[in-house]
Protein backbone atom coordinates (compact mmCIF):
# COMPACT_ATOMS: atom_id res chain seq x y z
CA UNK A 1 0.00 0.00 0.00
CA UNK A 2 1.07 3.86 -0.61
CA UNK A 3 -0.73 6.90 -1.52
CA UNK A 4 0.47 10.49 -1.12
CA UNK A 5 -1.81 13.62 0.58
CA UNK A 6 -2.06 16.84 -0.87
CA UNK A 7 -3.72 19.56 0.58
CA UNK A 8 -2.96 23.31 1.93
CA UNK A 9 -0.76 23.32 4.66
CA UNK A 10 -3.08 25.48 6.71
CA UNK A 11 -6.99 25.36 6.86
CA UNK A 12 -9.10 27.46 9.09
CA UNK A 13 -12.48 25.87 8.98
CA UNK A 14 -15.66 27.07 11.55
CA UNK A 15 -17.86 30.50 12.24
CA UNK A 16 -15.82 33.43 12.29
CA UNK A 17 -12.53 32.11 10.83
CA UNK A 18 -13.22 35.03 8.03
CA UNK A 19 -11.96 37.42 10.53
CA UNK A 20 -8.28 36.25 9.82
CA UNK A 21 -8.19 36.51 6.15
CA UNK A 22 -6.99 39.74 6.58
CA UNK A 23 -3.54 38.66 8.76
CA UNK A 24 -3.43 35.44 6.43
CA UNK A 25 -3.21 37.47 3.35
CA UNK A 26 -1.05 40.34 4.05
CA UNK A 27 1.36 38.38 5.84
CA UNK A 28 2.24 37.40 2.46
CA UNK A 29 2.93 41.11 1.09
CA UNK A 30 1.35 44.58 0.85
CA UNK A 31 0.48 43.86 -2.72
CA UNK A 32 -2.93 41.97 -3.46
CA UNK A 33 -5.93 40.92 -6.06
CA UNK A 34 -9.28 40.50 -4.63
CA UNK A 35 -11.21 38.08 -6.65
CA UNK A 36 -14.60 38.23 -5.93
CA UNK A 37 -18.26 37.41 -7.84
CA UNK A 38 -20.11 39.89 -9.58
CA UNK A 39 -21.42 41.67 -6.47
CA UNK A 40 -18.76 43.16 -5.26
CA UNK A 41 -20.52 43.73 -1.74
CA UNK A 42 -19.85 40.24 -1.13
CA UNK A 43 -16.10 40.85 -0.42
CA UNK A 44 -16.42 44.52 0.82
CA UNK A 45 -15.46 43.69 4.66
CA UNK A 46 -12.41 42.24 3.70
CA UNK A 47 -11.39 45.35 1.29
CA UNK A 48 -12.53 47.46 4.03
CA UNK A 49 -10.74 45.75 6.61
CA UNK A 50 -7.67 45.03 4.27
CA UNK A 51 -7.00 48.38 2.95
CA UNK A 52 -5.29 50.48 5.45
CA UNK A 53 -2.32 48.54 5.39
CA UNK A 54 -2.71 46.61 1.88
CA UNK A 55 -2.73 48.22 -1.74
CA UNK A 56 -5.64 45.83 -3.54
CA UNK A 57 -6.90 45.32 -6.85
CA UNK A 58 -10.33 43.78 -7.25
CA UNK A 59 -11.35 41.22 -9.70
CA UNK A 60 -14.94 40.49 -10.60
CA UNK A 61 -15.85 37.13 -11.91
CA UNK A 62 -19.46 36.79 -13.15
CA UNK A 63 -19.83 33.43 -13.69
CA UNK A 64 -17.69 30.07 -14.49
CA UNK A 65 -14.40 31.38 -15.80
CA UNK A 66 -13.40 30.54 -19.91
CA UNK A 67 -9.81 30.52 -21.20
CA UNK A 68 -10.99 34.69 -22.91
CA UNK A 69 -11.92 35.29 -18.82
CA UNK A 70 -8.32 34.32 -17.60
CA UNK A 71 -6.16 35.90 -20.02
CA UNK A 72 -8.27 39.20 -19.47
CA UNK A 73 -7.39 38.95 -16.10
CA UNK A 74 -4.35 38.27 -16.54
CA UNK A 75 -3.20 41.06 -18.91
CA UNK A 76 -5.54 43.53 -16.16
CA UNK A 77 -3.58 42.23 -12.46
CA UNK A 78 -0.31 41.60 -13.93
CA UNK A 79 0.71 45.57 -13.95
CA UNK A 80 -0.65 45.67 -10.34
CA UNK A 81 2.77 43.83 -9.47
CA UNK A 82 1.02 41.24 -6.54
CA UNK A 83 2.02 39.19 -3.79
CA UNK A 84 -0.88 36.88 -3.51
CA UNK A 85 -4.18 36.33 -4.63
CA UNK A 86 -7.19 35.88 -2.80
CA UNK A 87 -10.56 34.36 -3.61
CA UNK A 88 -13.68 35.55 -1.78
CA UNK A 89 -16.78 33.29 -3.97
CA UNK A 90 -18.29 30.37 -4.77
CA UNK A 91 -16.43 28.03 -7.00
CA UNK A 92 -15.73 29.89 -9.96
CA UNK A 93 -14.48 32.44 -8.18
CA UNK A 94 -12.17 30.30 -6.62
CA UNK A 95 -11.17 28.57 -10.10
CA UNK A 96 -10.26 31.94 -11.09
CA UNK A 97 -8.13 32.78 -8.14
CA UNK A 98 -6.49 29.74 -8.61
CA UNK A 99 -5.32 30.01 -12.44
CA UNK A 100 -4.47 33.30 -12.05
CA UNK A 101 -2.15 32.90 -9.03
CA UNK A 102 -0.73 30.21 -11.20
CA UNK A 103 -0.50 32.30 -14.10
CA UNK A 104 0.69 35.73 -13.51
CA UNK A 105 4.59 35.02 -12.78
CA UNK A 106 4.50 32.07 -15.69
CA UNK A 107 6.40 32.98 -18.59
CA UNK A 108 4.31 31.28 -21.22
CA UNK A 109 0.17 31.58 -21.80
CA UNK A 110 -2.18 29.89 -20.30
CA UNK A 111 -2.46 27.19 -23.57
CA UNK A 112 0.63 26.14 -22.50
CA UNK A 113 -0.62 24.40 -19.59
CA UNK A 114 -4.00 23.53 -19.98
CA UNK A 115 -5.12 20.02 -20.17
CA UNK A 116 -6.89 18.04 -22.53
CA UNK A 117 -6.53 21.30 -24.93
CA UNK A 118 -3.47 23.17 -24.91
CA UNK A 119 0.15 21.33 -23.89
CA UNK A 120 -0.97 20.34 -20.81
CA UNK A 121 3.05 21.24 -19.46
CA UNK A 122 3.91 21.59 -16.34
CA UNK A 123 3.94 25.52 -14.90
CA UNK A 124 7.35 26.49 -14.80
CA UNK A 125 7.37 29.02 -12.12
CA UNK A 126 5.64 28.65 -9.12
CA UNK A 127 2.26 30.19 -8.21
CA UNK A 128 1.70 33.34 -5.92
CA UNK A 129 0.54 32.58 -2.40
CA UNK A 130 -2.96 31.64 -3.09
CA UNK A 131 -6.19 32.14 -0.18
CA UNK A 132 -9.04 30.70 -0.53
CA UNK A 133 -12.51 31.77 1.07
CA UNK A 134 -15.68 29.95 -0.57
CA UNK A 135 -19.03 31.23 0.33
CA UNK A 136 -21.09 28.51 -1.15
CA UNK A 137 -20.69 24.89 -0.76
CA UNK A 138 -19.86 22.11 -3.28
CA UNK A 139 -16.91 22.53 -5.42
CA UNK A 140 -14.75 22.29 -2.51
CA UNK A 141 -12.13 24.77 -5.24
CA UNK A 142 -10.26 25.80 -1.95
CA UNK A 143 -8.56 22.84 -1.28
CA UNK A 144 -7.87 21.18 -4.75
CA UNK A 145 -4.54 21.61 -6.86
CA UNK A 146 -6.42 22.36 -10.00
CA UNK A 147 -8.55 25.30 -11.90
CA UNK A 148 -11.54 24.50 -14.22
CA UNK A 149 -11.17 26.54 -17.14
CA UNK A 150 -13.82 26.80 -20.15
CA UNK A 151 -12.92 26.95 -23.93
CA UNK A 152 -15.93 27.22 -25.27
CA UNK A 153 -14.29 27.52 -29.14
CA UNK A 154 -13.42 23.83 -28.31
CA UNK A 155 -16.66 22.77 -26.03
CA UNK A 156 -14.64 21.90 -22.99
CA UNK A 157 -14.40 22.26 -19.27
CA UNK A 158 -10.56 21.77 -18.90
CA UNK A 159 -8.07 22.27 -15.78
CA UNK A 160 -4.84 23.96 -15.28
CA UNK A 161 -3.47 21.51 -12.82
CA UNK A 162 -0.34 22.02 -10.24
CA UNK A 163 0.69 20.54 -7.03
CA UNK A 164 1.94 23.88 -6.13
CA UNK A 165 -1.07 25.70 -7.04
CA UNK A 166 -2.94 24.47 -3.66
CA UNK A 167 -4.36 27.01 -2.21
CA UNK A 168 -1.82 28.30 1.07
CA UNK A 169 -4.74 28.72 3.50
CA UNK A 170 -7.94 27.71 2.81
CA UNK A 171 -10.69 29.70 5.25
CA UNK A 172 -13.63 28.17 5.44
CA UNK A 173 -16.64 30.30 6.95
CA UNK A 174 -20.00 28.64 7.49
CA UNK A 175 -21.10 31.82 7.93
CA UNK A 176 -20.28 33.19 4.45
CA UNK A 177 -22.87 30.43 3.34
CA UNK A 178 -25.56 31.74 5.20
CA UNK A 179 -28.84 32.71 3.14
CA UNK A 180 -27.04 31.36 -0.23
CA UNK A 181 -30.02 30.78 -2.50
CA UNK A 182 -31.99 27.89 -2.82
CA UNK A 183 -31.51 27.19 -6.26
CA UNK A 184 -27.61 27.71 -5.49
CA UNK A 185 -27.56 25.59 -2.77
CA UNK A 186 -29.46 22.45 -4.14
CA UNK A 187 -27.16 22.32 -7.06
CA UNK A 188 -24.07 23.11 -4.94
CA UNK A 189 -25.03 20.77 -2.15
CA UNK A 190 -25.61 17.69 -4.71
CA UNK A 191 -22.18 18.68 -6.38
CA UNK A 192 -20.36 18.46 -3.12
CA UNK A 193 -22.10 15.07 -1.89
CA UNK A 194 -21.25 13.66 -5.43
CA UNK A 195 -17.63 14.87 -4.60
CA UNK A 196 -17.90 12.47 -1.56
CA UNK A 197 -19.60 9.53 -3.08
CA UNK A 198 -16.71 9.40 -6.28
CA UNK A 199 -13.75 9.62 -4.06
CA UNK A 200 -14.83 6.22 -1.93
CA UNK A 201 -16.00 4.58 -4.78
CA UNK A 202 -12.76 5.73 -6.83
CA UNK A 203 -10.73 2.88 -8.38
CA UNK A 204 -8.18 5.41 -6.95
CA UNK A 205 -9.71 5.47 -3.43
CA UNK A 206 -7.06 5.57 -0.22
CA UNK A 207 -7.09 4.74 2.98
CA UNK A 208 -6.92 8.46 3.93
CA UNK A 209 -10.12 9.32 1.46
CA UNK A 210 -12.14 6.48 2.67
CA UNK A 211 -11.50 7.83 6.32
CA UNK A 212 -12.82 11.34 5.74
CA UNK A 213 -15.26 11.06 2.89
CA UNK A 214 -17.29 7.76 4.45
CA UNK A 215 -18.45 9.33 7.87
CA UNK A 216 -19.93 12.53 5.69
CA UNK A 217 -22.08 11.53 3.01
CA UNK A 218 -25.43 10.82 5.26
CA UNK A 219 -25.18 13.95 7.61
CA UNK A 220 -24.39 15.85 4.17
CA UNK A 221 -27.64 14.72 2.70
CA UNK A 222 -29.48 14.91 5.74
CA UNK A 223 -28.20 18.73 5.89
CA UNK A 224 -28.78 19.51 2.08
CA UNK A 225 -32.52 17.97 2.71
CA UNK A 226 -32.94 20.13 6.00
CA UNK A 227 -31.77 23.32 4.17
CA UNK A 228 -34.66 22.61 1.14
CA UNK A 229 -37.15 23.52 4.35
CA UNK A 230 -35.29 26.60 5.36
CA UNK A 231 -32.33 28.32 6.73
CA UNK A 232 -30.50 26.75 9.59
CA UNK A 233 -27.22 27.40 10.52
CA UNK A 234 -26.01 24.16 11.63
CA UNK A 235 -27.23 22.60 8.45
CA UNK A 236 -24.63 25.03 6.86
CA UNK A 237 -21.87 24.14 9.03
CA UNK A 238 -22.32 20.35 8.18
CA UNK A 239 -22.95 21.59 4.66
CA UNK A 240 -19.61 23.33 4.59
CA UNK A 241 -17.60 20.20 5.84
CA UNK A 242 -18.91 17.89 3.37
CA UNK A 243 -17.34 20.42 0.54
CA UNK A 244 -14.36 20.85 2.25
CA UNK A 245 -14.18 17.19 2.59
CA UNK A 246 -14.96 16.56 -1.03
CA UNK A 247 -12.06 18.70 -1.89
CA UNK A 248 -9.84 17.58 -0.25
CA UNK A 249 -11.01 13.72 -1.51
CA UNK A 250 -10.43 14.30 -4.94
CA UNK A 251 -7.34 16.01 -5.05
CA UNK A 252 -6.25 12.53 -3.33
CA UNK A 253 -8.51 10.43 -5.20
CA UNK A 254 -10.37 11.53 -8.36
CA UNK A 255 -13.42 11.80 -9.10
CA UNK A 256 -15.54 9.56 -11.48
CA UNK A 257 -18.09 9.50 -14.28
CA UNK A 258 -20.46 12.46 -13.24
CA UNK A 259 -17.27 14.58 -13.74
CA UNK A 260 -16.17 12.75 -16.49
CA UNK A 261 -19.35 13.56 -18.03
CA UNK A 262 -19.76 17.50 -16.48
CA UNK A 263 -17.09 18.85 -17.85
CA UNK A 264 -17.83 18.01 -20.94
CA UNK A 265 -21.22 18.76 -20.89
CA UNK A 266 -20.40 22.23 -19.36
CA UNK A 267 -18.13 23.07 -22.35
CA UNK A 268 -21.24 22.49 -24.97
CA UNK A 269 -23.93 23.84 -22.85
CA UNK A 270 -22.63 26.54 -20.64
CA UNK A 271 -24.72 24.79 -17.89
CA UNK A 272 -23.54 25.40 -14.09
CA UNK A 273 -21.23 22.70 -12.80
CA UNK A 274 -23.27 21.70 -9.81
CA UNK A 275 -26.70 21.10 -11.43
CA UNK A 276 -24.85 18.74 -14.11
CA UNK A 277 -23.67 16.78 -11.73
CA UNK A 278 -26.46 16.99 -9.56
CA UNK A 279 -28.38 15.50 -12.30
CA UNK A 280 -26.35 12.86 -13.23
CA UNK A 281 -25.00 11.28 -10.09
CA UNK A 282 -28.40 8.93 -9.41
CA UNK A 283 -28.05 7.76 -12.81
CA UNK A 284 -24.40 7.04 -12.15
CA UNK A 285 -24.83 5.18 -9.36
CA UNK A 286 -27.00 2.96 -10.88
CA UNK A 287 -25.30 1.91 -13.54
CA UNK A 288 -22.05 1.37 -11.68
CA UNK A 289 -23.64 -0.63 -9.33
CA UNK A 290 -25.28 -2.74 -12.02
CA UNK A 291 -22.00 -3.00 -13.58
CA UNK A 292 -19.43 -3.21 -10.51
CA UNK A 293 -18.15 -7.04 -8.95
CA UNK A 294 -16.20 -7.59 -5.82
CA UNK A 295 -14.63 -4.84 -3.82
CA UNK A 296 -15.94 -1.52 -6.42
CA UNK A 297 -19.48 -2.88 -5.94
CA UNK A 298 -19.27 -3.33 -1.73
CA UNK A 299 -18.41 0.43 -2.20
CA UNK A 300 -21.08 1.40 -4.17
CA UNK A 301 -23.56 -0.63 -1.70
CA UNK A 302 -22.01 0.81 1.18
CA UNK A 303 -22.91 4.16 -0.41
CA UNK A 304 -26.42 3.04 -1.44
CA UNK A 305 -27.19 1.90 2.45
CA UNK A 306 -26.22 5.77 3.88
CA UNK A 307 -28.31 7.57 0.82
CA UNK A 308 -31.53 5.50 1.83
CA UNK A 309 -31.29 5.99 5.26
CA UNK A 310 -31.63 9.95 4.62
CA UNK A 311 -33.94 9.18 1.54
CA UNK A 312 -36.09 6.63 3.67
CA UNK A 313 -35.64 3.80 1.23
CA UNK A 314 -34.51 0.89 0.39
CA UNK A 315 -30.36 0.60 -0.68
CA UNK A 316 -31.48 -0.74 -3.98
CA UNK A 317 -33.96 2.04 -4.67
CA UNK A 318 -31.20 4.94 -3.22
CA UNK A 319 -29.78 5.83 -6.62
CA UNK A 320 -33.40 6.52 -8.36
CA UNK A 321 -34.67 7.88 -5.12
CA UNK A 322 -32.18 10.77 -4.71
CA UNK A 323 -32.64 11.30 -8.30
CA UNK A 324 -36.17 11.89 -8.46
CA UNK A 325 -35.86 14.07 -5.07
CA UNK A 326 -33.36 16.22 -6.96
CA UNK A 327 -36.15 16.27 -9.76
CA UNK A 328 -38.76 17.79 -7.72
CA UNK A 329 -37.03 19.81 -5.95
CA UNK A 330 -36.22 21.99 -9.19
CA UNK A 331 -33.20 20.13 -10.46
CA UNK A 332 -33.64 20.24 -14.11
CA UNK A 333 -32.64 17.42 -16.59
CA UNK A 334 -29.95 17.36 -18.89
CA UNK A 335 -32.17 18.10 -21.60
CA UNK A 336 -33.84 20.76 -19.89
CA UNK A 337 -29.96 22.56 -19.60
CA UNK A 338 -29.36 22.07 -22.94
CA UNK A 339 -28.20 18.81 -24.11
CA UNK A 340 -30.38 17.10 -26.58
CA UNK A 341 -30.40 13.35 -26.98
CA UNK A 342 -28.84 13.91 -30.44
CA UNK A 343 -25.42 14.73 -28.77
CA UNK A 344 -25.38 11.58 -26.78
CA UNK A 345 -23.30 9.41 -28.36
CA UNK A 346 -20.24 12.43 -28.82
CA UNK A 347 -20.61 13.27 -25.51
CA UNK A 348 -20.02 9.36 -24.65
CA UNK A 349 -16.85 9.52 -26.56
CA UNK A 350 -15.31 12.48 -25.49
CA UNK A 351 -16.27 11.61 -21.89
CA UNK A 352 -14.52 8.35 -22.11
CA UNK A 353 -10.88 10.43 -22.69
CA UNK A 354 -11.68 13.19 -19.72
CA UNK A 355 -9.39 12.40 -16.45
CA UNK A 356 -12.10 12.40 -13.73
CA UNK A 357 -13.47 9.41 -15.92
CA UNK A 358 -10.12 7.36 -15.35
CA UNK A 359 -11.27 7.12 -11.36
CA UNK A 360 -14.74 5.59 -12.14
CA UNK A 361 -14.73 2.15 -10.46
CA UNK A 362 -15.60 0.01 -13.09
CA UNK A 363 -15.04 0.40 -16.81
CA UNK A 364 -18.22 1.67 -18.71
CA UNK A 365 -18.77 1.32 -22.51
CA UNK A 366 -20.04 4.24 -24.85
CA UNK A 367 -23.33 2.14 -25.08
CA UNK A 368 -23.76 2.34 -20.56
CA UNK A 369 -22.77 5.94 -21.12
CA UNK A 370 -25.61 6.90 -23.22
CA UNK A 371 -28.34 4.75 -21.14
CA UNK A 372 -26.82 7.32 -18.03
CA UNK A 373 -27.36 10.12 -20.63
CA UNK A 374 -30.98 9.12 -21.14
CA UNK A 375 -32.11 8.58 -17.94
CA UNK A 376 -30.82 12.05 -16.88
CA UNK A 377 -32.68 13.46 -19.20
Amino acid sequence: MEFSIIQPPRIDFGRGKAAGAVAAATGFGARGIVVHGANPARAAWFMETAKAGADLMGLACGGEPTLADLEAAILRTRPHRPDWVIAIGGGAVLDLGKALAAMLPAPGGVMDHLEGVGRGLPLQATPLPFIALPTTSGTGAEVTKNAVIGVPEQGRKVSLRDDRMIARVAIVDPALTDGCPPSVTLASGLDALTQVIEPYVSCRATPYTDAITLPVILPGLRALIRLREGEDASARDTMALMSLTGGLALANAGLGAVHGFAGVIGGITGAAHGAICGTLLGPVLLMNRRRATGEARARIDRVCALLAEGLGCSAEAAPSVLAGWARAQGLPGLAALGLGAERHPAVAEVALTASSMKGNPVALSPADLCEVLAQAS
